[in-house]
């Protein structure tokens, strides 16, 4: 293979071994690709994937490429790619990669139109980088491409708006709205993978801290729950009433982030939108305030702004810049801003990881099945694979359900039963 970029092909065995040990806590995934062995239900169809290049991944990979699809795999995130991980896809499995742990911007979307040039009949994202990039620069690719699922809620909401101003051109299915990826991945794979990098990156003690959660959706949940857990004073910021009710009622501090500012040890946004540690907070912000992000993009922390107000940047230990004010105050940012649970450390875990990518998997599948019945928009994961992939999952792990009796059944359809 001549047609990939990764960082050193040396690092392929050890890349097997942890891709090896990932799918023994994947087995809904493995039981897909057990059937699409035998089915093939994607034969002939090219997949362009724009995902974080890890163990889990590859384990999406295989079975994709079990399916018979013709797939190639690049990076949704700069400091999100595994290389030992994108080497052994390319030496063991023979699936393209383009994917270089810290590449610059300039590489990542290089690497993106290479995987472009795969000209897909479906796209596979984590954020919508591809599907934009191919609606700006490739059009020429659009009347090839039948679908494509989306990963996370970053890219839904970037895809719905497409949808909205008439400019996305095929459609798309949203694999965060199905209740076994946001109610288990973004809750327990984002709480805890997220605590995990910011105390791999930074080795500090949680319990007695004032952690500031930026967003109470699931994955601010997740987060909460799991700094909470580790005795941390937990305090949660909101623009949404409803989630900001909730955030209270489960025991948490609630307040503007211009007050969290002043007393927060640290910070961590989950947002989806810009901005939202800004100057005015850095401003307020105590010797020693540590800021993470872990939504998709780093937008969330206005990293220009911290860099204009620093007298001094200097990287203190790997992920961890200190910017220097001029009042001598140092604040620290961890892994650029970027995703830390995946910059300094190993994303989600494999089993939470089983439930997405089996969405993934079967909305690929969905989609070539069902696209020219589809229009042009955004498309929740149907209920029968959200289902399907909780039984599955519950089997796995040796849990049983009751079944309805038929008289059960009468009682529940009827609407003359009553008192």
């Amino acid at each position: 293979m001549t047609n990939y970029d990764v960082k050193d092909l040396q690092f392929a065995e050890g890349g097997r071994r942890r891709i090896d040990w990932a799918e023994r806590e994947m087995p809904v995934l493995r039981l897909i690709q057990e059937r699409f062995k035998k089915e093939r239900p994607l034969k002939g169809i090219r997949i362009s994937a724009c995902l974080h290049v890890t163990t889990e991944t590859a384990n999406l990979m295989k079975t994709l490429q079990a399916a018979g699809a013709d797939v190639v795999l690049t990076a949704s995130n700069p400091l999100s790619t595994q290389d030992d991980v994108a080497a052994s896809l390319v030496s063991h499995y023979e699936i393209p990669v383009y994917a270089i742990k810290g590449e610059d911007n300039a590489t990542y979307y290089k690497h993106m139109r290479a995987a472009l040039d795969h000209k897909p009949h479906l796209t596979m994202d984590d954020g919508a980088d591809l599907v934009s990039t191919l609606h700006k620069e490739r059009r020429d690719l659009l009347p090839n491409v039948i679908g494509g699922t989306e990963e996370t809620t970053t890219g839904v909401i970037r895809l719905r708006a497409m949808a909205a101003d008439g400019a996305l051109s095929f459609p798309v299915v949203a694999v965060n709205d199905a209740m076994t990826k946001h109610l288990f991945d973004n809750r327990y794979g984002t709480g805890q993978s997220t605590v995990d990098g910011i105390v791999r990156a930074t080795n500090i003690l949680l319990a007695g801290k004032t952690f500031v959660v930026a967003g109470y959706g699931w994955c601010g949940r997740g987060l909460a729950q799991r700094a909470r857990g580790l005795g941390a004073n937990v305090i949660v910021t909101e623009i949404d009433p409803l989630p900001a009710l909730e955030a209270v009622m489960d025991g948490f501090r609630v307040m503007p982030m211009d007050e969290a500012a002043r007393i927060g040890d640290i910070f961590c946004t989950v947002t989806g939108d810009i901005n939202v540690i800004d100057r005015r907070h850095f401003e307020a912000m105590k010797d020693g305030a540590i800021v993470a992000n872990s939504g998709h993009f780093n937008v969330e922390i206005n990293i220009p702004a911290l860099e204009e107000m620093s007298i001094d940047k200097r990287l203190v230990r790997p992920f961890v810049e200190q910017f220097e004010m001029k009042d001598g105050r140092r604040i620290y940012l961890l892994g650029e801003g970027r995703l830390i649970n995946l910059a300094a450390a190993e994303g989600h875990p494999a089993s939470v990881m089983d439930m997405s990518f089996a969405n993934q998997a079967l909305s690929a599948e969905y989609m070539v099945k069902n696209a020219d019945k589809l229009q042009k928009k955004v498309y929740s994961v149907p209920s029968e694979i959200d289902r399907e992939i909780a039984q599955l999952k519950l089997e796995a792990m040796g849990v049983k359900l009751d079944v309805l009796t038929p008289e059960q059944i009468v009682y529940l359809n009827s609407w003359e039963e009553g008192t």
